[in-house]
């Protein structure tokens, strides 16, 4: 660290001070007009549909049946493929500007990389690094960007969001300066969106606060920490919410089905729908649209192969590998960020969902369905954080580990493969397809919000309103506080059922009040009510808060449809502790088939995919490693 780094950073502070001062940062990309046209009685009414406690999602039939009943002569508006963060997006948006919408996904909502990301919103540190020191004017605009869509999605989905303070750790004095002065840029460059603001804490205040961290690295002394704030996120929930709420405001919904070829109007070449698969039935047929817009994510390039097999790919695809590790490794409301490990890579150590998750790579990988992490990345992770920790680091307690691949896009009409950006790309390179790829978690919805205007100008659609998602809420955050689970633990019991057969009452506890409220927001109620009247109130596993009440729940109204289904994306236990999950997939699946009427060849296939699923989360006791350095 030098004292001219320090000196850049002063300056470009004084910069930004001053640029910002009495301005607004970052223009919005519809129209403040457009905006307000989609308020008042529109953006109320589907306030009040969205938050209406009996409401319920339309069946999976209803939704494949408007599926099939968008036909040549009655298009759908846009027909969305992909149901990972930015296609339920999209789908949201556009059945809330009053357009009609249909989405289809080939397994489930946030089966891909929506699923497996660092669960962090964040407006991107390491891009105000690169700003300031690039003087790079277009890394600033995207910070500025995130940061306002970070502040928005916490707002949206306050039972699933919540701001989350991490600490950086400084060895020497002119750390503590760098990160402490370009912290406070971030604050700075946060303004009105400012979750909290930034502050030093000496080592011994920092070891209060993080018992686990090491007072001493390499030949160094911690000199002290630089605390500031971000989002943290239940990814795949959040998802789910975005896709069920979607179905609430029109848009017809189905997860497992699967494009297998696009439509061509044969007279101008222009698409104009698709051939989807049921892929729980094998069920084929045609569903058309005015616009079709791609956001299948690391799979966008076999989409647009399908019309031209020759196009060149526009995805770089990276994989990110995370670990899931005891509670006891990271405090409850703190997390570890170090921005610069010895190689050069970030490392982090955060609280989630009552254990802790650290990581993350980022090297090339290919694209596949199920990625799986290596052992050399596994191990790379356990000994970055060995370094700044005064425990013992063991492989043997890693209870999950899964990659996730991050689709960096390539514009495709550039001319060098320098435009590969961590922003999104929106284009139309064929008559009425529409792609919208890369981004990130963060700005999922103004990517939506793109994708969507890029469609409107395609189909030359005619919206009802402007685009509203800015302030609405998603399903189960309306009325939601974070006091809300006591009204749970004094109000139900849960009542199970003993090996015997016989019902018991349990209380709701603390543990178990607290993970449905936050799990679904104000329909968390809804839950309790199963867990005590149909006697599903059972842990599905021990030491973790899930109740055999959400399988069902999840199965009449979040459109699971299989066991991995609930473990990955309704549940997180697969990603908290895969050991677990192989010990719940039993009652899930028995919950499932009394659900949808399985038979027993069919519960013995839910079964197995479920166990074929765990193998690709290497946990201690599924992974095949030699014990090395962390026995």
């Amino acid at each position: 660290m030098s004292v001219s780094s320090i000196r850049r950073l002063a300056v470009s502070a004084a910069v930004i001070a001053a640029a910002s001062s009495g301005a607004v940062y970052l223009s919005p990309s519809v129209a403040s007009s457009d905006r307000a046209s989609g308020g008042g009685p529109v953006l109320d009414s589907l306030r009040a549909r969205i938050g209406d406690p009996s409401a319920a999602v339309p069946s999976r039939s209803a939704q494949e049946s408007a599926l099939v009943e968008a036909t040549s002569s009655n298009p759908l508006d846009v027909l969305v493929i992909g149901g990972g963060a930015t296609g339920s997006g999209v789908a949201l948006d556009a059945a809330t500007r009053g357009l009609r919408v249909g989405l289809v996904e080939r397994e489930d909502f946030s089966s891909g990389t929506s699923s497996r990301s660092t669960k962090l919103i964040h407006g991107g540190v390491r891009y105000l690094e690169k700003a300031v020191f690039n003087l790079d004017y277009g890394q600033l605009k995207l910070v500025f960007h995130a940061l306002e869509e970070r502040k928005q999605l916490i707002e949206n989905a306050p039972h699933l969001c919540h701001a989350l303070p991490c600490m950086t750790p400084c060895f020497d004095w002119f750390e503590v300066v760098y990160y402490w002065m370009g912290l406070k840029m971030y604050d700075l460059v946060a303004g009105p969106r400012l979750l909290h603001l930034s502050r030093y804490y000496s080592a011994q205040e920092s070891a209060e606060l993080f018992p686990t961290l090491a007072r001493r690295g390499k030949d160094k002394s911690l000199r002290g920490t630089v605390v500031y704030y971000d989002g943290q996120m239940n990814d795949s929930r959040l998802n789910v919410g975005l896709a069920c709420t979607a179905a609430l405001a029109g848009a017809a919904v189905l997860n497992h089905a699967e494009v297998v070829s696009l439509i061509t109007d044969g007279d101008n070449k222009r698409i104009v729908g698709a051939r989807v698969r049921n892929n729980l039935t094998g069920k084929e047929f045609e569903s058309y649209a005015k616009v079709v817009v791609n956001a299948a994510g690391p799979f966008c390039d076999s989409i647009r192969k399908m019309v031209d097999e020759d196009t060149k790919p526009m995805i770089c695809p990276s994989s990110g590998v995370h670990i899931v590790l005891p509670d006891y490794y990271s405090p409850e409301g703190m997390g570890l960020i170090v921005p610069k490990t010895k190689d050069g890579r970030v490392v982090f150590m955060l609280p989630w969902l009552g254990r802790t998750v650290a990581g993350t790579t980022d090297s090339n990988t290919s694209i596949t369905p199920l990625p799986e992490p290596h052992e050399d990345e596994i191990q790379f992770i356990l000994d970055a954080i060995s370094d700044y920790l005064n425990i013992k680091v063991r492989r043997t307690d890693v209870l999950s580990a899964w990659s996730g691949i991050r689709p960096l896009a390539m514009d495709p009409t550039a001319k060098s493969t320098e435009s590969i950006s961590r922003d999104h790309v929106v284009f139309e390179e064929h008559p009425g397809l529409v792609t919208i790829t890369g981004g990130k978690w963060t700005t999922y919805r103004s990517m939506a919000e793109d994708a969507v205007d890029a469609a409107i100008k395609s189909g030359k659609l005619s919206p009802t309103n402007g685009c509203v998602t800015q302030k609405l809420q998603l399903l189960g955050s309306h009325g939601w506080e974070p006091s809300s689970f006591t009204a749970l633990a004094q109000q139900y019991v849960r009542m199970k059922k003993t090996h015997g057969g016989k019902v018991v009452p349990g209380a709701m506890d603390t543990a178990a009040a607290k993970h449905l409220s936050h799990a679904y927001g104000s329909l968390a109620e809804r839950v309790a009510t199963i867990a005590q009247e149909e006697g599903l109130g059972k842990r599905l596993a021990h030491g973790h808060p899930f109740l055999e009440a959400e399988v069902a729940y999840c199965a009449r109204h979040e459109y699971c449809e299989s066991a991995v289904d609930f473990i990955a994306r309704r549940c997180r236990i697969a990603f908290l502790d895969t050991d677990a999950a192989a010990r719940a997939l039993q009652r899930v699946v028995e919950i499932l088939a009394s659900e949808h009427k399985w038979d027993k060849s069919r519960e013995k296939q839910e079964l197995q995919k479920a166990k074929e699923f765990l193998q690709t989360f290497k946990s201690s006791k599924n992974a095949q490693f030699h014990d090395g350095k962390h026995n």
